[in-house]
């Protein structure tokens, strides 16, 4: 039974029988409703300067680093001040993949990709808020959203672009390569600190891209990678079935994403495996923080209990409220956790990765004031956890206890307005 104190937050599910690509799209509205939802509670926080405008990549035409139609990539960008003028913290906005010609011609007709559907003004918070009461560690520090709108997690390669006349871009990584360049130019080259985050998706290209971030900037600068809900499972669903693992592969070969990932990785095994972030992290040699809840939403209802794997309905109250789970379901999320846990083993063997492993059903967390600075383990939020990590004050490793013990929690229920 689900303790009764966990408080829950309400959504309307519209996107239940739609393909991956529509899912995507409808999480990031949820995302969206939450950080308009969470940001109304702190009123004093809120005014026209947290708003930052888009800012549209226009070298990224030279090298041909298109969005999925054929629209210039863009990205929100705040100055640092003071201290932390020389210190930047870098965002990868999430949202999913798209792994067929259908799933990611209808994305190209979303800000997921094209930047002709991105809103103009986005609110920063949580990491990214310029409020030192927010955000203690890094309000003042340059600030940079990057727009998601390539649906392969930055990793896409114009070599795998068909030719007869589907007008999808697949460039990935030379959007990646436009956007370091472009904030090197704006003041990253001289960074002392840096951070790579991402949620979502987002975290996955935070992986990706780590080491290659570390690269680019300063020998003597302090560079880390925070992956926020980006740490998807290769779990077999409730039948038995390697739903992600085949829903990577699509991404991998349509794509192309193989030559963004690591040679010792795809040289060894099917690069579709290589697209899993228990892979990637063997070969990270950039120090990571690793958020993640779980009983991640998404995963349990993409990976654990996808639709196909449920055609009479029985897990449909479950995966939408986990306090609607019967205690042979909890049992399988449990196992699901167990292989969280498993998949992060060697992780913890290292003194450099911080962790913030929570039992919350939710997504990402980094992005809003309330889960930045709720829920706790061992009394500590994800806040003052990625800052004990980042300047060294503390490398923590927090695991939660199983569900339903965390009473701190934001719980998502999707089954309000249905």
């Amino acid at each position: 039974m689900a303790n009764p104190r966990i408080r829950t937050l309400t959504w309307w599910r519209k996107w239940a029988k739609r393909d991956w690509a529509i899912a995507a799209v409808g999480f990031t509205i949820i995302l969206f409703a939450l950080t308009l939802l969470f940001d109304s509670r702190n009123p004093d926080l809120n005014s026209t300067d947290d708003l930052v405008p888009l800012t549209f990549l226009h070298r990224a035409k030279a090298t041909g680093a298109f969005c999925l139609d054929g629209s210039l990539p863009a990205y929100h960008f705040q100055k640092g001040f003071g201290s932390g003028s020389n210190s930047w913290v870098l965002h990868i906005e999430g949202g999913g993949w798209c792994n067929s010609i259908e799933s990611c011609n209808y994305r190209k007709r979303t800000a997921l990709g094209s930047s002709n559907y991105m809103d103009q003004l986005v609110q920063f918070s949580g990491i990214l808020s310029r409020h030192p009461s927010q955000n203690p560690d890094f309000y003042n520090w340059n600030k940079v959203k990057i727009r998601y709108c390539d649906g392969a997690s930055l990793a896409g390669h114009p070599e795998s672009e068909f030719k007869n006349g589907t007008k999808l871009f697949f460039r990935g990584q030379l959007i990646w390569e436009a956007f370091t360049d472009e904030l090197l130019s704006l003041g990253l080259s001289n960074a002392k600190q840096a951070l790579l985050s991402g949620c979502s998706a987002g975290g996955l290209a935070t992986l990706i891209h780590c080491d290659d971030f570390r690269d680019h900037l300063p020998k003597d600068a302090t560079v880390k990678c925070l992956a926020d809900a980006g740490f998807f499972l290769d779990e077999p669903d409730i039948l038995g079935q390697r739903t992600m693992r085949a829903f990577y592969h699509d991404v991998v070969q349509l794509q192309g994403t193989a030559k963004s990932l690591h040679k010792n990785c795809v040289g060894r095994m099917e690069p579709s495996k290589c697209f899993f972030p228990q892979e990637i992290v063997k070969n990270v040699r950039t120090p990571l923080f690793i958020v993640n809840p779980a009983y991640d939403f998404w995963q349990i209802q993409h990976i654990l209990v996808p639709d196909a794997s449920d055609p009479h309905g029985y897990w449909s109250r479950c995966r939408l409220n986990i306090q609607n789970c019967n205690s042979s379901q909890i049992e399988t999320l449990q196992g699901f956790r167990n292989s969280l846990l498993k998949a992060l083993s060697e992780l913890q063997q290292n003194e450099e990765v911080g962790m913030f492993i929570n039992s919350c059903f939710i997504h990402c967390q980094t992005l809003m004031a309330e889960t930045w600075h709720s829920p706790r383990i061992n009394n500590k939020t994800i806040a003052e956890s990625v800052g004990d990590w980042y300047f060294n004050r503390k490398v923590l490793k927090q695991i939660d206890c199983p569900y339903p013990c965390n009473p701190t929690c934001y719980n998502m229920d999707f089954t309000r307005g249905l």
